[in-house]
């Protein structure tokens, strides 16, 4: 039986981490207040859900060939779904200042998937219905990589709920990679005090079959 969630404490040298931490920095003065999707599928600024500041980190970033390594470790060793990329070939840079949350969440589900049109519709209708399902992509595993360390912030701690409602709290030693299931909830705890930065984004392949 697989699990639903995996973590590593990565190991990466401190002056790594120190590295990517200052890289990441020159993106602060790009941070904006965290969206969330509406009932319509638009992107709302709602600060009873979410209340962060986050940028984006595009693909062609060096970054983004370390988190891989560890998206793909984790899935070959526990998870085996089908992921070809980083969504948006973009990770989110996300920092939670004293009070800043995210309420429960799960950042896949049914919902987001398309609806294929009525079977009885025009054969034009239906041939479209192919594109858009072979042309979908599910977020398929979510990931956590922590920037700051425990010692830095009092709160914050990322939570993951189980089927079961059990509630697991994931570390928080800098440099630890917490990858999940996108469809399991989650949610960031209130930061009580110091700031909590992470880096944050989503592997997809193609829809649930």
């Amino acid at each position: 039986m697989a699990y639903s969630h995996i973590w590593y404490h990565s190991e990466m040298p401190q002056d790594l981490i120190d590295i990517m931490c200052r890289e990441l920095s020159k993106f602060d003065v790009d941070m904006e207040e965290s969206v969330v999707l509406s009932t319509e599928m638009n992107a709302v600024t709602d600060f009873k859900i979410r209340s962060s500041k986050n940028t984006w980190i595009k693909g062609y970033h060096w970054i983004h060939g370390l988190v891989w390594h560890y998206i793909n470790l984790a899935n070959r060793t526990n998870f085996l779904y089908d992921i070809e990329n980083i969504d948006g070939y973009s990770v989110q840079y996300s920092t939670y200042f004293p009070g800043n949350f995210y309420t429960w969440h799960s950042d896949s589900n049914i919902d987001d998937s398309y609806k294929p049109i009525n079977q009885r519709a025009l054969m034009s209708n239906i041939a479209q219905d192919q594109v858009n399902v072979l042309g979908e992509s599910s977020r398929k595993l979510s990931f956590s990589l922590q920037l700051s360390d425990e010692s830095e912030y009092d709160g914050g701690e990322l939570q993951l709920m189980s089927s079961a409602g059990n509630i697991f709290t994931m570390p928080k030693q800098k440099g630890s990679m917490i990858i999940f299931d996108s469809r399991l909830t989650h949610r960031v705890r209130k930061v009580k005090s110091g700031v909590r930065k992470s880096l944050v984004g989503w592997a997809v392949g193609p829809r649930w079959r």
